[in-house]
C-alpha cells in the first residue's frame, strides 16, 4: 500500500490525536530501550558470551537473543503502563489490541545479526500506526548513539551523540545510474538465491549497492541522504514502520505492502528520494522487482 497521508486527512486526524506527542513518546521509550541493550550486551560479553543466550527462529541464520526478548518486554510494559489503550505489535510476540486507535509497531533490535557480531549498526525501532497510517516513529542506532524521529506533517530529525538535532532531507539524485542503493536479504536459502539473482540485474544500472543489515536503518539512511534508495522483499511491518515515516517526512517516496503482510508473502518495500523515485520505480518494474518474491 502507498504510505501517504493527504493533507486534509492529517488535519482531520490531528484533531483527535497529537502526532508530536506520539513521536516524543517513541523517542523516550526507544532511548531507554537502547540504554538497556547497551547494558545487557556488555554484561553478556563480560560473562559467557552473547552466543550462549541466543537461539534461532525462522531458520538457522535467523537469531534472536535474550536481549531482544527482554527489550521488547520493557517496551511493551512501558506502553501498557503509560498508554493502556494503545495496541502493540512486536516482533518477539507482544500483541495487544488497540482501543485508542493507536498501535505501536515494535522491533526491539533491528539488525540482531549485527548485534550478535558487534557490527555497530543495530537499532530499536518503534512506529505508531493510527487509522491505517504511520503517523510517528523513532529509530535509535544503539551503537552509534544516533536517534532518528518523525511525526506526520512535522518533518524528520536526527540527533547525534552530542545531543545536537538536525533536520533530515533525502538526496536529490534523479538518475538511477548515479544512485547508491541499499538492500537486504531474507533468512531462507531459496529467498536469498532469488534476491541475489535479482541483484545481478539491478547492479549494472545503479552506482553501487550497500548491505547494512537493518531495514530500519536503511530507511533512515534514505532520509539523511547517505543512500539514495532502498528496496527489499519480504520484510515485516516492525522492520519498516518507524523507518518508513522517517524517510517519508524527509521527502522520500515510500511504498510498502501494508501491516498485514509478512515475510512469507515476499512483497516489496522500497523508498527513494522524490526526485529519484519515478526512475527507480521504473527500474524495479523493468526487472519485475515490484512483483512478490516468494523464494
Amino acid at each position: 500500500m502507498p504510505d501517504s497521508l493527504e493533507e486534509g486527512t492529517i488535519v482531520g486526524m490531528t484533531e483527535q490525536i497529537d502526532f508530536l506527542q506520539l513521536r516524543d513518546f517513541a523517542v523516550s521509550i526507544a532511548t531507554r530501550a537502547a540504554e538497556l541493550i547497551t547494558t545487557r550486551r556488555a554484561e553478556l560479553v563480560a560473562g559467557d558470551g552473547i552466543a550462549a543466550h541466543t537461539h534461532t527462529k525462522s531458520s538457522d541464520v535467523d537469531p534472536v537473543t535474550e536481549v531482544d526478548t527482554a527489550t521488547e518486554e520493557f517496551i511493551a510494559t512501558t506502553i501498557r503502563t503509560q498508554r493502556p489503550g494503545d495496541g502493540i505489535f512486536g516482533e518477539e510476540g507482544a500483541n495487544v489490541e488497540s482501543t485508542s486507535g493507536v498501535t505501536w509497531i515494535v522491533d526491539p533490535i533491528d539488525g540482531t545479526v549485527n548485534f550478535l557480531y558487534g557490527v555497530p549498526d543495530y537499532a530499536v525501532s518503534i512506529g505508531a500506526e493510527y487509522q491505517g497510517h504511520l503517523v510517528a516513529g523513532a529509530v535509535v542506532n544503539v551503537a552509534r548513539g544516533r536517534t532518528y524521529a518523525a511525526a506526520a506533517g512535522q518533518g524528520a530529525t536526527v540527533t547525534g551523540p552530542d545531543g545536537i538535532e538536525h533536520a533530515l532531507r533525502c538526496g536529490q539524485t534523479q538518475d538511477t545510474a548515479l544512485a547508491l542503493v541499499a538492500t537486504g536479504f531474507g533468512y531462507e536459502a531459496d529467498r536469498r538465491a532469488a534476491q541475489a539473482e535479482l541483484l545481478t540485474k539491478l547492479l549494472p544500472n545503479v552506482r553501487d549497492i550497500r548491505r547494512i543489515g537493518a531495514a530500519a536503518l536503511d530507511l533512515c539512511r534514505v532520509a539523511e541522504g547517505t543512500v539514495d534508495a532502498y528496496f527489499e522483499h519480504g520484510i515485516n511491518a516492525w522492520d519498516f514502520a518507524a523507518g518508513a515515516i522517517i524517510a517519508r517526512e524527509a521527502g522520500a517516496v515510500v511504498r510498502h505492502p501494508g501491516f498485514d503482510k509478512g515475510s512469507a508473502d515476499g512483497e516489496l518495500t522500497w523508498a527513494a528520494g522524490a526526485d529519484l523515485a519515478p526512475a527507480f520505480e521504473k527500474l524495479l518494474a523493468a526487472h519485475r522487482a515490484t512483483d512478490a518474491l516468494r523464494g
